[in-house]
């Protein structure tokens, strides 16, 4: 059964439409919004061979224009000399302001296709259609897009709303164990941040949602949805109420450019970052210990990690401070007060953050 949910921004307004098998009905959801168009299909060749063929098939067959860019895979691609590459194919297209960018793919496929639709032409028309976990709960809406900077997640970006998201919970049986894993730490994000009732059902259907059970992964889906909507509403540009979705960030993004984009993946970072934020609240006596436990237990029943390998602790003091998070007021954490709520705190002392990335390392 297909469910809808409205991101209202104005005249950046758009939906996330969630259907097993919608991939399928692209041509004719695309239609209906008005985006037929002349199309550039980013993706990677993995699933260009998995989906992307038979998606321009299909849209050709409907008079769609189109043409597929394959990408590399991996963190890596992220890159301004990726981005000035896709340029180059779209002005050899002859894209025009009236084009439009599918970006068919995880977080890395959508950063990068919402980074060159951002840029090209001063702005033009993408469609997300996410096909990880990972990015069908958070990276494929809201708009934050971008390409990495060498000592730096995500450095170099803009804010660049979608006109559409065609989510297919489908794509993600072709993802690894792993990966699946992955994505699940930002769910479980907005548990802690948002809902406390939705972390319950986090905890009561793990076992079904790493299965990938058809309800239990929709209903996953409408909720993550929904919170990141609604936070995204109050907050387009994260000048305040959007920072709450960094839980977990402001370190896990460090733990990431430290060892190396691709070697953690992202949700794993995030993980070890919630563990390690919760344990500033604790000591900061935000929260009791009890947010720490449940959190901690929920991300072992899945298979997150909860520590990392032993390591210099300055490259990630170092990478904290260049990370996006920080501001003039120094450092920002988003840290639990209670299971479903955060608040952002500054002014955090330095032995306290010490003590909290020493007790991830192992």
């Amino acid at each position: 059964m297909a469910s809808e949910v409205p991101v209202n921004i104005g005249e950046r307004s758009y939906r996330i439409h969630i259907e097993w098998g919608s991939l399928e009905r692209a041509p004719e959801l695309l239609k209906s919004r008005g985006l037929q168009t002349r199309l550039f299909l980013i993706t990677h060749p993995t699933l260009n061979d998995l989906y992307g063929r038979r998606l321009q098939e299909a849209l050709s067959l409907e008079s769609f224009p189109i043409i597929t860019a394959e990408i590399p895979e991996g963190e890596g691609t992220k890159s301004l000399r990726v981005a000035a590459e896709l340029y180059d194919r779209m002005v050899d297209a002859r894209l025009s302001r009236d084009s439009a960018i599918i970006a068919l793919g995880g977080g890395v496929v959508g950063d990068i296709s919402g980074f060159v639709a951002a840029t090209y032409m001063r702005g033009i028309r993408f469609i997300q259609i996410p096909t990880t976990l990972l990015s069908q709960v958070d990276a494929s809406v809201g708009g934050k897009v971008a390409v990495n900077h060498p000592q730096a997640k995500n450095l170099i970006g803009a804010f660049h709303q979608p006109s559409f998201v065609l989510m297919d919970p489908g794509t993600l049986i072709s993802l690894p164990k792993r990966e699946v894993r992955a994505g699940l730490a930002e769910v479980v994000k907005y548990g802690v941040i948002y809902d406390e009732q939705f972390f319950r059902f986090i905890e009561e259907n793990a076992d079904s949602l790493l299965r990938l059970d058809s309800v239990p992964v929709e209903e996953m889906l409408r909720r993550s949805c929904e919170i990141k909507a609604w936070v995204v509403e109050q907050d387009e540009r994260e000048s305040g109420l959007r920072a709450i979705l960094n839980f977990g960030h402001t370190i896990g993004h460090a733990v990431e450019a430290v060892f190396g984009y691709g070697e953690l993946l992202h949700g794993e970072c995030v993980a070890v970052g919630m563990v390690a934020a919760s344990r500033i609240a604790v000591a900061q006596e935000l929260c009791d210990s009890e947010v720490e436990a449940r959190l901690t237990g929920l991300l072992q029943r899945i298979g997150l990690p909860i520590s990392i390998p032993a390591c210099p602790i300055d490259p990630v003091l170092q990478a904290m401070r260049l990370d996006k998070k920080g501001d003039t007021g120094g450092l920002r954490f988003v840290l639990p007060e209670r299971m479903g709520r955060v608040t952002i705190a500054r002014g955090i002392p330095e032995q306290t953050i010490l003590q909290a990335v020493e007790s991830i390392m192992v």
